[in-house]
């Protein structure tokens, strides 16, 4: 899969047009991923963006037979770990410009979000990676910790395409297990990273989100779960210019009706019943104890019939089924997690110890799935007839005009075993006539006529 005998000649064909469509190496120089002398950034991102495509890791690599041109082992490691490369920027430069490619293919009155949801980092064998803390896994059924961080991530969707557009791999001020390094650079994009780390997700999904749209991302809504939609986040969000939609647990939050502050509970009681679906049980417009203006619909819970689900929107005009509707574009990011976990290796292909080595690692591994959401894309989508007829028109050109009176005469003769005796035999007169005619340089294209006649 990778040619080790040219530099610039490492990616297979499909992938090499993709790289150069969405100019995935001008991103890495404009994020700043560069080097003096050696073997290059841009050599050795290829490297690893294709191992996954070899099904080995960097260790089973060089010990295969294709390893005599390869670098050596610190090499990709020094790349992984540079401390000074701004992989954040690199992630947000190829998304955006992707992001713009897919939204020529999407109608402009479909709505466009943004979702923020983290998942599980686990490094369970690892004693001395840098900021490893003991998480609390909340996604499971099982009362269960692991080690490893909590992989924070803003992406965006259409309803049909999911792009990832920033991360953070979280760590703990309170139960992590190693510190960060003191050989680390304090003025660098990795020391500020790595002080993100110890912040919680309230403190840093406000940025993440003041990024993407500062980089021109189209988005009308983020999407959040009950984990994080809490009133003070929500209202850093709307203050930003784009409204929430999320689910809402029955907490401590209250809610102001008719100047009385009400839970949850005692909100659903309150609400207007719906008609004309079962499944959509109650809605009501209120505001939150920040003053921030809510719609919140209840619906039926299918795993547990008898109970009840709450999602908010700060968007009043939106109806109920749209509420629900838009909602649902939230497992796209949860299919981007099982996906970038069991197909593109994440978490595994690498162990490195540094903090840089995971942030780099898991950056590269989103630029896989980027590249292989936008050719899925490109394949998946309906062709328009402009697009197909200069397709009909190239593949024209390339069929032999000999190929095509083959064809032709092939087409007539399948053509004549469905019609009667009496006009078959006429045809096959006026044919016969026709070929003596031809001249012999013709007639030496068409030998099965030639038997015939």
């Amino acid at each position: 899969m990778i040619a080790n005998n040219d530099q610039n000649n490492q990616l297979p064909n499909d992938l090499k047009s993709a790289f150069n469509e969405l100019q995935i190496l001008k991103h890495l120089r404009n994020a700043g991923i560069t080097k003096d002398f050696g073997f290059s950034c841009a050599y050795l991102f290829k490297l690893v963006f294709c191992l996954i495509f070899e099904q080995k890791n960097w260790f089973r690599l060089l010990e295969s037979k294709k390893s005599e041109n390869l670098p050596e082992k610190d090499t990709i490691y020094r790349f992984l770990n540079h401390s000074k490369f701004s992989w954040r920027r690199f992630l947000l430069l190829l998304s955006t410009a992707t992001i713009y490619k897919v939204n020529r293919l999407t109608k402009s009155d479909r709505p466009k979000v943004l979702i923020i949801d983290d998942s599980s980092y686990e490094r369970n064998r690892s004693k001395k990676v840098e900021l490893l803390t003991r998480c609390f896994d909340h996604a499971s059924h099982k009362m269960r910790f692991y080690k490893g961080f909590r992989m924070l991530t803003l992406g965006w969707s259409d309803g049909a395409t999911f792009m990832p557009i920033d991360f953070s791999l979280l760590s703990s001020k309170k139960s992590r297990i190693n510190d960060i390094s003191d050989k680390v650079d304090k003025r660098t994009l990795g020391y500020k990273r790595r002080v993100e780390a110890l912040q919680t997700a309230p403190e840093q999904i406000p940025s993440m989100i003041s990024r993407a749209l500062s980089a021109g991302i189209d988005a009308s809504y983020v999407l959040m779960d009950s984990w994080f939609t809490q009133q003070p986040l929500i209202q850093s969000i709307v203050k930003q210019g784009i409204d929430v939609i999320g689910m809402v647990k029955a907490t401590n939050q209250r809610y102001l009706v008719n100047e009385k502050r009400v839970g949850l509970k005692e909100l659903y009681r309150l609400a207007t019943p719906t008609s004309g679906n079962k499944n959509i049980l109650r809605s009501i417009r209120t505001t939150m104890a920040n003053g921030v203006q809510v719609k919140v619909v209840f619906v039926r819970n299918r795993n547990k019939r008898s109970e009840w689900l709450a999602i908010l929107s700060t968007d009043c005009t939106l109806t109920e089924t749209e509420i629900i509707r838009i909602y649902g574009m939230r497992w796209d990011i949860e299919v981007f997690f099982k996906a970038t976990k069991s197909l593109l290796k994440l978490q595994k292909e690498f162990q490195g110890r540094s903090y840089d080595s995971l942030i780099s690692h898991t950056t590269i591994v989103f630029a896989r799935y980027i590249l292989l959401s936008w050719q899925n894309r490109c394949s998946t989508d309906d062709r328009t007839l402009g697009g197909m007829f200069y397709e009909l028109c190239d593949e024209i050109n390339e069929l032999d005009w000999a190929v095509a009176l083959q064809q032709l005469i092939e087409l007539l003769e399948d053509a004549l075993e469905k019609t009667n005796k009496k006009f078959k035999k006429l045809i096959k007169s006026q044919l016969q006539q026709w070929f003596a005619g031809l001249p012999n340089y013709i007639k030496a294209y068409l030998p099965n006529l030639g038997c015939e006649s």
